[in-house]
């Protein structure tokens, strides 16, 4: 199978800055959100349409950046 329609784009979840890769595979959407600064997996989903694979990955990546603390350095 060949990867289709990639797009990665930058944002901001509670303070964090994010990166979204979104690629389809097939009939399915795959997103991968990750930390920009030490560049770590946060959050990968699937679903049917790239919005609905965005949106979850977006959710899960507010779950686990919500409960994280940031330090001052």
């Amino acid at each position: 199978m060949q990867v289709r329609n990639f797009t990665e784009r930058r944002i901001e979840i509670d303070g964090w800055p994010v990166n979204l890769t979104t690629y389809q595979i097939g009939e399915t959407f795959h997103c991968r959100a990750d930390n920009v600064s030490p560049g770590a997996g946060i959050a990968r989903t699937s679903g049917a349409t790239r919005e609905e694979a965005e949106q979850k990955a977006i959710e899960r990546a507010k779950e686990r950046l919500g409960t994280t603390r940031k330090r001052e350095v």
